[in-house]
């Protein structure tokens, strides 16, 4: 029994004297970690905590993924040309400050919409501007046309009326023409002026200026005679007319 004591009081020395230098180590090993840690924590952009060293020793740090290129806003050269990254597609098109620039097929398809409508409105206001220019002028060009119409309707019209006014002029001229033509008394042809010794109440064949004349084919007896004819253009003083139409001494 003593021998058995003693081969046990061996081994739980021979134990506790392992597990005292485990302890020196462990604890020399955490007091290394804490220094480690300690000088770590101090160097600029270090980790601060223990668990991030041990993290760094023991897992190593991945790779990050690359992150895709932005496309989207980007200038590109040729419009309406098209390319794909990261399962998009992106047109080249004119965007509203009037740049190409790549955009997603959704924001491009937006921009052509809004574009193609905005076109169709601005030909629909320049047809309907068209449309009532034209219009306008039309009217004007009736408007124009009916003034003229009515110009010339009044001009004939007036012109009518100075051509009736004309040859009723003319015909009341005609008529009083005709009706002083009606009640004019006949005039004896205007006789010659008297020779000089002749009576100047007789035209024609000398009368002389004598007490008393007569036509010498006649009876009469003188002293004076005329052979005639006569005209009588004043008074006959000497009767020589006898039938009293204006002529003395016919044959």
């Amino acid at each position: 029994m003593k021998k058995r004591s003693i081969r046990t009081s061996k081994i739980w020395h021979f134990q506790s004297k392992s597990s005292w230098s485990q302890g020196r180590k462990a604890l020399g090993l955490v007091a290394m970690t804490s220094l480690l840690v300690g000088a770590t924590a101090c160097a600029p952009g270090a980790p601060t905590s223990a668990s991030s060293v041990n993290s760094t020793k023991a897992t190593p740090s991945a790779t990050p993924s690359p992150t895709p290129s932005k496309v989207a806003g980007t200038v590109c050269t040729a419009e309406k040309a098209t390319q794909t990254s990261a399962g998009e597609t992106y047109v080249c098109a004119v965007d509203q400050a009037g740049k190409l620039t790549w955009l997603d097929s959704a924001s491009a398809k937006k921009l052509s919409d809004q574009r193609t409508a905005e076109a169709a409105a601005k030909a629909a206001a320049e047809k309907a501007a068209a449309d009532k220019a034209a219009a306008d002028k039309a009217a004007a060009d009736k408007a124009a046309a009916d003034k003229a119409a009515a110009d010339k309707a009044a001009a004939d019209a007036a012109a009518a009326a100075i051509q009736a006014a004309a040859d009723k002029a003319a015909a009341d001229k005609a008529a009083a023409d005709a009706a002083a033509a009606q009640v004019q008394p006949k005039v004896a042809p205007a006789a010659p002026a008297a020779q000089s010794g002749c009576d100047p109440n007789y035209s024609g064949d000398c009368v002389p200026i004598a007490s008393d004349v007569d036509c010498a084919s006649g009876k009469g007896n003188g002293p004076a005679y005329v052979k005639g004819p006569v005209t009588v253009i004043g008074t006959d003083i000497y009767q020589l007319d006898g039938n009293g139409d204006g002529v003395g001494c016919e044959k």
